[in-house]
């Protein structure tokens, strides 16, 4: 058994990152000393297969007493954002009688693969590993699955209004969160989709922060959408600079995703209001033999002037070349309109 976790991209911080982690250690070292908090684990949801998982969760500082958030609760949602990391804590790992100690990073992040002893020990389907004792999901793949879905979810499943700053964080930060609404006939098509493969995995791909998992995960299972794994990040300064990059943290979770199933072939759903489609134009061409569509949900000229100011799609969301001939591609303006154009694409509301 081996256990791998995420590198940094640097040995030597950004002013940046050394800057958050000084204010975040003076806050942690008040609310220790002066409000007893201490360190909790959050479970963030994992994937794999019989041999392998991606075990993900966050060390978090918390009041006496607290009780981890499932992300059910209606709040305003600036409240997911406050939290403090606890860096540095070893927290042990265990998942199909397999333990490994990881150290959580500098936002307080556990993110480690683990080769599990005995091929077959985990079935398909989900599972549980835990961190520090508290239960964490896992889904695992079977190998027989040839088919799975990699699925934005602002603008795409769930309405935000992402990238207009003001109204994104008006939605984002002030509004109740169980106000969030879907993307009309988007739960549908999921649930269509899943009902015609029902071994697909739902992955949910999203530049969103990790501080949003309980209540998307909330959001999504409201909503009727299939259950499956967050892929999110951690906003704020990097290793290696101010911000980090949405687009490469979309590219770098694709061809993740790619190299762990090698079997599955793909259904990139994403929208036109970001950089979707040119996102899943590079995926299509790093990997043409494993996309096997691209569905894109176009927002209405009302929608695009909510999302960036304008009635048109913005010329750094539009894809810089075609997408390769032999991957269909499809759009629409909701769930339904996508639901009948896939209807023709091969491999996707049919098993093979």
């Amino acid at each position: 058994m081996t256990a791998t976790t995420t590198p940094h991209p640097s040995q030597r911080p950004h002013l940046a990152a050394m800057l958050e982690d000084t204010v975040f250690r003076g806050i942690g070292w008040v609310l220790r000393r002066f409000g007893r908090w201490a360190p909790r684990i959050e479970p963030l949801t994992g994937y794999g297969t019989s041999r392998q998982v991606r075990v993900l969760g966050r060390v978090l500082l918390g009041p006496p007493q607290a009780t981890r958030s499932s992300g059910a609760v209606d709040r305003r949602g600036f409240r997911q954002f406050l939290t403090v990391p606890a860096p540095g804590i070893r927290v042990p790992v265990a998942v199909a009688g397999a333990t490994v100690t990881v150290e959580a990073d500098r936002g307080g992040y556990v993110d480690v693969e683990i080769d599990l002893p005995e091929e077959g020990t985990l079935p398909a389907g989900w599972q549980e590993a835990t961190l520090d004792g508290v239960p964490t999901p896992l889904l695992v793949v079977d190998d027989a699955t040839t088919f799975g879905v990699v699925s934005d979810i602002d603008d795409t499943a769930m309405v935000t209004a992402v990238p207009r700053l003001l109204l994104a964080g008006w939605n984002t930060f002030i509004r109740h969160t169980s106000t969030r609404r879907a993307v009309d006939g988007m739960p549908e098509l999921y649930r269509q989709i899943a009902g015609a493969r029902p071994d697909a995995p739902f992955m949910y791909l999203s530049t969103g922060a990790w501080n949003t998992a309980g209540v998307l995960r909330g959001f999504l299972a409201r909503n009727g959408y299939p259950a499956g794994p967050l892929l999110l990040t951690d906003w704020g300064p990097t290793q290696t600079g101010w911000f980090r990059s949405g687009p490469e943290h979309k590219d770098s979770s694709i061809d993740r995703l790619m190299t762990t199933f090698p079997q599955v072939r793909w259904l990139l759903v994403g929208d036109d209001g970001q950089h979707d489609p040119d996102i899943y134009r590079r995926a299509a061409e790093r990997w043409p033999d494993r996309v096997v569509g691209v569905a894109i949900r176009e927002l209405t000229p009302a929608q695009q002037v909510l999302a960036h100011g304008s009635t048109s799609v913005p010329e750094d969301a539009r894809p810089s070349g075609p997408v390769p001939p032999d991957v269909p591609t499809v759009r629409g303006g909701d769930g339904g309109v996508l639901a009948k154009l896939l209807a023709d694409v091969p491999d996707v509301l049919a098993a093979d």
